[in-house]
């Protein structure tokens, strides 16, 4: 029998420029979760929340869901293959929203690795650039950011550790 451990981030030396990260599950927004996002971040612009406004009052004629949704959508979507493992996320240089989304579209994203930097001043960690997009179901880019995670080196991490000992499957 084998054991597969699921990595949640990476270190620096797994890092390569130009490397593309496909991430995975994307996402299907409801009315529900942009809503609720809303509601959470009290964004009660009627663009967002009233049918009513939006197809007589906007450009689009229908709800659109929250940039910051689908912003934080695919940021998440890049933790486990991005930042799962770092010290710290240092800065979002840019962000860009390409196209509206809107309820019942799916979000899937992809993140490049644009530049990999050794710390100057402390030798168990680094500096990973990154570039994430996210896209619809129809693979129009609706959602660009850069931004910049400190990440350990392998030989100066802290032990990954689970919170139980042992195998729960062989009793």
């Amino acid at each position: 029998m084998t054991t597969h451990e699921r990595p949640f981030g990476r270190y620096l030396e797994d890092f390569v420029p130009g490397d593309i990260y496909r991430h995975w599950p994307g996402k299907t927004i409801t009315e529900y979760d942009d809503h609720l996002f809303c509601m959470i971040t009290m964004n009660h612009h009627p663009l967002h929340t009233n049918a009513w406004f939006a197809e007589n009052e906007s450009v689009q004629g229908k709800n659109v869901v929250v940039g910051n949704l689908v912003y934080s959508l695919a940021l998440g979507m890049s933790v486990p293959d991005v930042s799962g493992a770092a010290i710290a996320n240092l800065e979002v240089e840019s962000l860009r929203h390409q196209k509206p989304t809107f309820h019942g579209d799916t979000i899937y994203a992809e993140t490049r690795v644009l530049d990999v930097k050794p710390s100057t001043s402390r030798d168990d960690r680094g500096v990973v650039t990154v570039e994430t997009k996210a896209f619809n179901q129809r693979g129009e880019e609706v959602c660009y950011f850069k931004r910049k995670v400190m990440v350990w080196k392998r030989a100066g991490a802290p032990e990954r550790r689970r919170p139980y000992s042992g195998d729960p499957w062989s009793e």
